[in-house]
């Protein structure tokens, strides 16, 4: 059950559109006969509703204990990084194991080492122990204005390969990004990092995947 609040949660955290049952099942990968049997179990526990057109939304409840569960998940990666030497593209899955296995006092514990991280290893913001959540005022890279100077906010974590692309190519959270002018009808994103000269050309989901802001905000 914890495992599909916080997949909920995920779906609607970066995103406006809304959360349908086949999307819950291809982010669980899971068949979609699954995710309606636990759907029915989390509706009957007052933890989900279904909005207009049939989206699933979290109720008050279910965003706490959805809340909570992304807080486990995101201050694991963030020990997982900076005290184990994991690479960013390695934590997701050590994570989701480990987060149902912890304490509450655990997770306090390591909030309190970490120095009260308000973002994991891939920019996704950090619960606060209240359940306060702070999403940064960002974009997706597909969506920023050419030419123009970004700050990189937020990168996903849904796919490990394009994770370590990124790395090597030094397109990291807080990396600064000049956008190029893009050629006419062309759906490539290219952009300088960190002032390189080199350039990098990215496709529509790899521009689809990373967030960013404003230098200046």
């Amino acid at each position: 059950m914890q495992n599909y609040l916080k997949v909920i949660w995920g779906l609607q955290e970066w995103s406006d559109a809304p959360v349908s049952n086949s999307a819950i099942a291809e982010a669980a990968g899971v068949r979609l006969s699954t995710v309606s049997d636990a759907l029915r179990k989390l509706t009957d526990l007052e933890l989900i509703g279904h909005a207009r057109y049939g989206s699933v939304t979290l109720t008050e409840l279910g965003r706490g204990h959805a809340v909570a569960m992304i807080r486990r998940h995101r201050l694991l990666e963030t020990f997982l990084v900076q005290q184990l030497g994991y690479e960013w593209d390695e934590v997701h899955e050590e994570a989701d194991r480990l987060e149902h296995a912890v304490s509450d006092e655990l997770i306090s514990r390591l909030d309190r080492v970490l120095g009260y991280p308000t973002r994991d290893p891939h920019g996704d913001p950090i619960p606060s122990a209240d359940g306060r959540v702070h999403r940064p005022d960002a974009v997706t890279l597909a969506a920023a204005p050419a030419p123009g100077t970004v700050r990189v906010e937020r990168i996903s974590d849904s796919d490990n390969e394009m994770l370590q692309y990124f790395a090597s190519r030094g397109l990291v959270v807080d990396a600064e990004l000049e956008i190029l002018p893009g050629e006419p009808y062309a759906e490539t994103v290219t952009v300088q990092v960190g002032g390189a000269a080199a350039t990098v050309s990215l496709g529509p989901a790899a521009a689809a995947s990373v967030w960013v802001s404003a230098v200046g905000r």
